[in-house]
Formats: C-alpha cells, structure tokens, sequence
C-alpha cells in the first residue's frame, strides 16, 4: 500500500471517530469540553508502525526475529531516500515467490488447525437430534416451519440472515442492517443454494455449511480460510424465475 493510501486510511478513521462523537448528545454550554488524550511523537510513530504492519499482515506472514530485522532494515532504507539494495527487475520475480510461499504456509497452518475444529464442531454436533445431515455434509436444524411453498434452485429469495463463525463471531446480518437481502439461489455458496431449498415461505432455518460448502480455503473479510460457517436464516418470500422468453415460429419458406 502506499504511504498516501495509508494516511488516508488513518485520517479517514479518525474522521469516523469524531463522526461517532458528533453522534453523541452535545453538553451544556457551561460545561467544559473533555481535553483531548495526549500523546507523545513516539506513542504516534510507533502506533503508525503498528498500523502498517496490520495492514499489510505480518502477523500472517510469521516473520521470525532475524526475518523482522531484516524487514527493519529494508525499511529504514526506504524511510531514509535509499536506493533499492537490489536490482528489482531481477529481484522481483525471486521475491514474488518468497512471500507466495509464505502464505502458502500460513494458509497450510490455518487450514490444519480449522479441519481439527471443524471435525470437533460436527461431532458434537451429532448430539443435536434436530440437525439433518445432508450427504454433501451441509447440516441444518428447521427453527420454525413455515406455511408456504419452498423455494427452487433457479428463484430469488428475500431473507433476513445472521452469519456467524462456529466460535461465535458474527461476520455479517441484514438484520442489524436493518434491511432483508435478495439471492437468487443458483448465484451464492453451495451451502445456500441447497439448504434454503429446505425451508418454506415463513419459516425459519440454521445452516451449518463446511468450508467445501462455503468460501473453501479462500476466505473473505471477516472469515477465515477453512471455516465453517453456521447461518440463521428466515424465508420472506421467493420471487418466481423469470419466464424464459418465446421465440417466435419459424418462418414459412
């Protein structure tokens, strides 16, 4: 990221900040304002450095100590108008590689550690007499049933959902947004497309997607690669496919 990228970032966080404090109702004339927190160059600089390492993430990189000094001095180069140490046509390449494997075996380690959880999460799972087990290893459990017709593959729905991860951390809900979502069904995670074909109109439902069912080892913001993810999900309504549109006969010759 470049420097400008992220002191725009920082600066917009502190806009948010002060947006969530013009929220708050104003204090009476007489009062006096709280004084701002005070902070020494080095508290900042080292606050920034940490700012930058989370966004570009070292911690998934697991630099060890001897790699970080070495970062350090790449850095403090930079910081100090340096040239660059090597050639960068000829380093780039070598460099591209280096940092895919380390990734690469983050990714591994992550992947290791969830399919141990996961496998832990469905076996217990399994003590739960309401969880229906699907042979595409997709659970779910009907919460409440609903009194309508169930959805097909190729429809929309409009739904109100909570997803959260298996430890519990919520990554996304249309219903702290306050807003139902639309999907048609043959256009989200497999876990979707065939356990909301499980429920009908009005009632409502808990997936329990495997990661093969889910984002796989890919991730998205907020859910790790190798997650099962656990839904709760409630049917509005469905919207019928769209007829498909008639040809007109053939012309006579």
């Amino acid at each position: 990221m470049k420097l400008k990228s992220i002191v725009t970032l920082c600066l917009s966080l502190s806009g948010l900040a002060a947006v969530a404090g013009a929220q708050t109702p104003a204090a009476p004339a007489a009062a006096t304002a709280p004084a701002k927190p005070a902070f020494t160059d080095a508290q900042l600089i080292e606050e920034f450095g940490w700012f930058i390492g989370k966004r570009v993430g070292l911690t998934e990189l697991e630099f060890s100590a001897a790699e970080l000094e070495t970062l350090l001095k790449g850095f403090r180069g930079a910081a100090e108008g340096k040239d660059s140490p090597y050639e960068l046509e000829k380093i780039g390449p070598l460099m591209d590689d280096f940092m895919q494997k380390k990734q690469a075996a983050y990714v591994a380690k992550l992947k290791t550690k969830n399919l141990a959880v996961n496998n832990d999460f469905f076996s217990k799972l399994k003590e739960n007499k309401n969880v229906v087990e699907l042979p595409s290893g997709l659970r779910y459990e009907i919460v409440a049933p609903g009194n309508g017709p169930a959805p097909k593959a190729n429809e929309t729905v409009r739904v109100h959902y909570t997803g959260k991860l298996i430890d519990g951390t919520e990554f996304d809900s249309s219903v702290k947004r306050g807003e139902p979502a639309e999907f048609p069904l043959d256009q989200v995670i497999p876990g979707w497309t065939e356990g909301i074909q499980k429920m009908n109109k009005g009632g409502k439902i808990k997936l329990y997607v495997p990661p093969h069912l889910a984002y796989g080892d890919d991730g998205r913001p907020g859910i790790p690669p190798g997650s099962t993810l656990v839904f709760d999900v409630e049917l509005l309504d469905i919207k019928a496919a769209a007829a498909a549109p008639q040809l007109p006969p053939p012309a006579k010759k």
